[in-house]
């Protein structure tokens, strides 16, 4: 565990709040980042980014990963899981009906934030719609390990399956996203 980690968690656990916020800040664009892009919007990115903290606090005394944000995204991994169960969808945003376009055409789309670099504004927002159409599992591992910088091997202990079964999660995104992408970098490599 890193240094910084130790001494946050013993200062807490002796009564210091402040170093939990100190956590919080530190740790907040990774995961936040990780759950916004799993879930269908900012409130249910909000309410679980929320709800991973309260778990983590109730569960300090049992923490034994060696890396805390490895700990952390496996709880909001388990969240979203959690979530996508209990859902079940009303209508797919591809349906038509009484010959009106699909409801997705009619949807705003995830816009990079104003901080986001002009020029690759474009770009990013193409990757990361290629990204949402892939699978659960594999868009999952795809954004721990470029989002979340995770190890395959802290990305098989979250998900809960071997290295190779990561691994290959891994393989078939990038394999997708190099084929549904395949324009895009035609036509950049171009420029």
């Amino acid at each position: 565990m890193d240094q910084r980690d130790k001494d946050w968690l013993a200062r807490y656990r002796h009564g210091d709040v402040g170093a939990l916020g100190e956590m919080v800040e530190h740790y907040r664009r990774p995961l936040f980042g990780f759950i916004l892009k799993m879930t269908e919007g900012r409130d249910e990115a909000e309410d679980i980014f929320q709800e991973v903290w309260i778990r983590a606090i109730r569960h300090l005394d049992t923490f034994e990963e060696r890396r805390f944000l490895s700990w952390l995204f496996r709880i909001a991994h388990n969240l979203i899981i959690d979530r996508a169960r209990k859902k079940k969808p009303d209508a797919s945003l591809q349906d038509t009906r009484d010959d009106q376009p699909a409801l997705e055409e009619h949807t705003a789309s995830r816009a990079p934030t104003p901080s986001d670099d002009a020029e690759h504004a474009d770009m990013k927002r193409q990757i990361m719609t290629a990204v949402n159409r892939l699978p659960p599992d594999q868009k999952a591992v795809f954004l721990m390990r470029m989002d979340g910088d995770l190890s395959f091997k802290e990305i098989a202990r979250i998900q809960d399956v071997s290295i190779n079964t990561a691994l290959a999660r891994m393989q078939y995104a990038l394999d997708k996203l190099r084929h549904d992408l395949a324009q895009e970098y035609a036509t950049l490599s171009r420029n």
